[in-house]
């Protein structure tokens, strides 16, 4: 044994299945703790898997399907120790605006788009990982990602509504929904709306004064009990009816219409950023509360192996679900056998009890979904965005009422735009800062306290400088030298935030610069990466004029030379009065 784990081919497989290793090096005080919080996450995963499906469109037994097998993947594959794999409210509500659209009312169809969604997802995941692109944990910057939570959270809430009060919409977008709901009101089912009732008291019940007991689970199995006593059926409260562990037809594959899937690869690629941005925020803040580190590319690929494992096993997409990584972490649980144990759980499940499932209320279902989206609404951060960012505000509104008023998939897409095209302007465009020196000898922004040098302009640009903003630089710094009142002999940039690559046309700017400020009688100092600006524009070729243009190594030192060069001038002056 001891000869294999040092061998290249085990240490490949650690690399790929980081959970594995913990497991081999599994210590038997954790055993306690794993047991209790796997029997927690299973039975909160059971009915909320079920109502996930139901939000999908496909059979309850998908949810199952989607809970077991993308679980030990995880759990062998993924770097986080807490986190829970799974159905999530905001994924599965864009795979349904998806799905929907393209099944035509076919609950086959709509099944198989739904599989081959999630194994898309699954293959970009991988191949993002393999890429090493975890930095697209970013791409959803904290006001988008606010934005389209609380969006889906309502828009799962108003569509879930119709479920919990026993009516149908006649619209299928919402804020037409929202604008007709008075006209629903004759049509609630009071034998539903009052099932609907006594689910949302049990759950705030055990949440007030339970708060450790699987709310969800609790609910559906004493309302599936009544509704199998007194057979709700018969007062037309709609139950899942019959749960089979059936597959897709495998002979519904040959009549697959393969085109559709066209149709698919654009949602599937920004349902994986979603999901993958959504599980990095609670893989990050699991592993920070409990010290240990994770690798977002380590986690995409475990992501897209879980995504294609639910796939061929027919269920759904699965994320990271920060509800169910909560209630692992809040039982005490140390590692991923967590996963392992809720599982074998689910799976017992599947095999023996199905049968029981098939009386469970959909309008209970509707209520545990409504009930989890509320958890999503954040209106609280969005004001705080107001006062303190005024941009963030207006990205993450802009994003919320996107999603409100022309769907999750185009308000999605027209966030992360918006989103790209803020981050653009600010780098076309970025601030930037004229420095000076205090009493003491120290460099900061000017103000009442900071001075700035005698004929020297001390200058600060926010931003790597590249090809479509060096123009903008260069008119800066000479629109800052002409608006001076007092003569500027010295211009001193802070080379370190702007000069962070070598770009062709930001050096050739730089000569242009030169050029203009040798008009002015200006000299351009370079403070920092002295040695290699040098070589930059040595491998360009370009003949600077010395005479104008100089390197120091730092702001400090260019302050020192400037000043040295000042008194060096007064000096010659003298001489010459004299």
């Amino acid at each position: 044994m001891g000869k294999f784990t040092n061998s290249a081919l085990f240490q490949k497989i650690i690399f790929w299945m980081p959970g594995l290793m913990s497991l081999l090096h599994y210590k038997r005080e954790y055993l306690n703790f794993d047991i209790k919080a796997g029997l927690s996450v299973a039975a909160v995963s059971l009915p909320v898997s079920i109502a996930y499906a139901e939000l999908t469109g496909v059979g309850a037994i998908a949810g199952l399907y989607s809970t077991i097998l993308p679980l030990i993947v995880y759990a062998l594959f993924g770097s986080s120790k807490q986190l829970i794999v799974g159905p999530d409210t905001a994924t599965c509500a864009v795979v349904a605006a998806v799905v929907f659209p393209l099944a035509a009312n076919d609950p086959v169809l709509r099944w198989q788009l739904v599989v081959l969604l999630t194994i898309m997802i699954g293959i970009w995941c991988l191949i993002a990982g393999k890429l090493h692109l975890g930095a697209l944990a970013d791409l959803l910057s904290q006001p988008i990602l606010i934005g389209l939570l609380n969006g889906i959270s309502i828009t799962i809430m108003v569509d879930q509504l119709a479920k919990t009060l026993g009516f149908k919409y006649d619209y299928s977008y919402l804020i037409e929904r929202i604008v007709y709901f008075p006209l629903k009101i004759s049509q609630i089912h009071v034998l539903t709306a009052l099932v609907s009732f006594f689910t949302l008291v049990i759950l705030v019940a055990l949440k007030k004064f339970k708060p450790r007991y699987p709310a969800p689970l609790f609910a559906v199995i004493i309302m599936t009990f009544f509704s199998w006593l007194f057979n709700f059926e018969q007062y037309n409260v709609r139950i899942i009816g019959s749960v089979t562990s059936d597959f897709i037809p495998a002979e519904s594959w040959l009549d697959f219409d393969k085109g559709l899937m066209r149709n698919l690869v654009v949602p599937s690629l920004n349902i994986a950023v979603i999901c993958f941005v959504s599980m990095m925020i609670t893989v990050r803040s699991f592993a920070s509360k409990n010290n240990y580190e994770t690798n977002a590319d380590v986690e995409f690929k475990a992501l897209g192996m879980a995504n294609i494992v639910a796939g061929l096993s027919q269920g759904f997409v699965v994320s990271g679900t920060s509800s169910r990584t909560a209630v692992n972490d809040a039982n005490g649980g140390k590692t991923q056998l967590v996963s392992i144990i809720a599982a074998v759980l689910i799976g017992f499940v599947v095999l023996f009890f199905l049968s029981p499932l098939q009386y469970i209320p959909t309008c209970v279902l509707g209520v545990i979904l409504i009930y989890s989206s509320l958890s999503l609404i954040n209106f609280q951060t969005i004001i705080r965005f107001f006062k303190f960012d005024r941009d963030a505000f207006y990205l993450s509104l802009t994003t919320l009422i996107s999603v409100l008023v022309i769907g999750i998939i185009p308000g999605m897409a027209l966030a992360v735009l918006l989103g790209l095209f803020l981050f653009l302007r600010r780098v076309f465009r970025p601030n930037d800062q004229l420095l000076g020196v205090d009493d003491s000898g120290r460099i900061h922004s000017i103000g009442s306290d900071v001075k700035p040098l005698s004929n020297t302009m001390i200058y600060r640009f926010n931003s790597p400088l590249t090809y479509f903003n060096i123009a903008y630089f260069k008119r800066r710094i000479i629109n800052y030298i002409d608006d001076s009142a007092d003569p500027i002999n010295y211009v001193i940039v802070d080379a370190i935030p702007c000069f962070t690559y070598k770009d062709v046309s930001v050096l050739t700017g730089i000569d242009e610069l030169v050029n203009s400020l040798k008009v002015r009688n200006v000299v351009l100092i370079l403070a920092g990466r002295r040695k290699t600006l040098k070589n930059w524009f040595k491998q360009m070729n370009l003949k600077l004029d010395s005479d104008y243009i100089e390197f120091a190594y730092d702001l400090y030192f260019a302050v020192r030379l400037v000043q040295s060069k000042e008194h060096m001038d007064s000096k010659e002056d003298e001489e010459v009065i004299n």
